[in-house]
């Protein structure tokens, strides 16, 4: 635990739950997507949904996909900033089964037709979990330059992966390894200590039985298959 735990982050409020971690969901949504979406359908569950109004957490997802930090100060006026860009926003109630209270659903659409689902939780204290991409689980929270690939299940692609990380350098912080079914659609998601080298994602793309790369940099913004460096 660190003082920041203690006294909580540095935002813009009421609730570091709803409105900060609101927020980074929303940044980190922006980020995986890989650029600033053009639509964004948004699904609230549980506290966010009941409260969320009051808490300002509908300005704060939209802040998020804004490019906005959890301490900027034009996050109340986040929709309205959305509707003068062009951003189509559109809200519902997300129907999951036992999810985290404070849980957000995101349908987003980027201009380049790239689209992505993002299902975010926010933990508190301004702490989130990425629990699902695209349908599948992940479980991540944005804290580390976080690689996530989508590829068939089929023996060799963690040691390619983590082959490709060795040659460049770049530590494991934490690695996390799904699949839908035996044989199926597999997801690697692996944190890292340092920032993955462009090439090594480039490499990754072209690996065979590797169907997506997403990456979340700190330094730069997220990549996606056939996707550039923004």
């Amino acid at each position: 635990m660190n003082i920041f735990d203690v006294v909580g982050p540095v935002m813009v409020g009421p609730s570091s739950s709803h409105t900060a971690g609101a927020v980074k969901i929303g940044y980190i949504s922006r980020k995986l997507l890989g650029e600033q979406p053009v639509s964004a359908r948004i699904l609230l569950y549980g506290s966010f949904l009941t409260t969320g109004k009051g808490h300002g957490t509908r300005k704060a997802l939209v802040a998020g996909l804004l490019g906005m930090q959890p301490d900027d100060a034009r996050i109340p006026q986040a929709l309205t900033l959305a509707e003068e860009q062009g951003m189509q926003i559109e809200f519902g109630e997300a129907q999951l089964k036992e999810a985290h209270p404070n849980t957000a659903q995101l349908f987003l659409q980027g201009q380049d037709g790239r689209s992505l689902e993002i299902i975010g939780q926010s933990l508190g204290g301004s702490r989130i979990n990425i629990a699902e991409i695209d349908g599948i689980e992940t479980n991540f929270s944005g804290d580390y330059p976080t690689l996530v690939v989508h590829n068939q299940d089929q023996p060799g692609h963690v040691a390619e992966v983590t082959s490709m990380l060795s040659h460049k350098g770049v530590n494991i912080a934490y690695m996390q390894l799904y699949r839908s079914s035996r044989g199926g659609e597999a997801v690697m998601v692996v944190e890292c200590d340092q920032e993955i080298p462009k090439e090594g994602i480039d490499w990754l793309k072209k690996v065979e039985g590797v169907k997506k790369v997403t990456y979340l940099g700190h330094d730069t913004e997220a990549m996606d298959k056939g996707g550039t460096v923004r």
